[in-house]
């Protein structure tokens, strides 16, 4: 049994003046294949004159195409997703994180080195 996490993401751009918004893609929803069991996933995005597209990419990962009319000073999108982490604490000891599948200390260390490196998070997850 492991621990309940929620993700809370939310993005705002302002705008000086109106402006019309072209296509947004947000790939902020985990895969079909996603081992992790997700509980709930809610995406709110403003301005709220908008058609979404839920789509799947040739690697099975999913996709939201917003479509917006008109002119807006703002956008804004918040995504909120909850999930139970597969991490478990290691009786031994309770300093260190351990966890149950294998691909995870891989990740971390990438996640460790991009960090190093000065680049940015989100780049990483979307190099995933």
């Amino acid at each position: 049994m492991g621990i309940q996490v929620a993700l809370n993401h939310r993005t705002l751009y302002r705008y000086d003046k109106a402006i019309s918004l072209g296509p947004q893609v947000i790939q902020l929803r985990p895969a079909l294949h996603c081992r992790t069991p997700i509980l709930s996933y809610s995406l709110r995005v403003t301005p709220s004159e908008h058609i979404l597209n839920w789509q799947l990419d040739p690697h099975n990962n999913r996709l939201a195409r917003l479509l917006f009319s008109g002119k807006t000073n703002e956008f804004l999108r918040i995504c909120i997703l909850t999930t139970r982490s597969s991490f478990s604490w290691n009786r031994e000891s309770r300093n260190t994180l351990s966890h149950t599948r294998r691909g995870w200390p891989k990740i971390l260390n990438l996640i460790d080195l991009w960090i190093r490196r000065g680049r940015c998070f989100a780049r990483f997850l979307r190099a995933l």
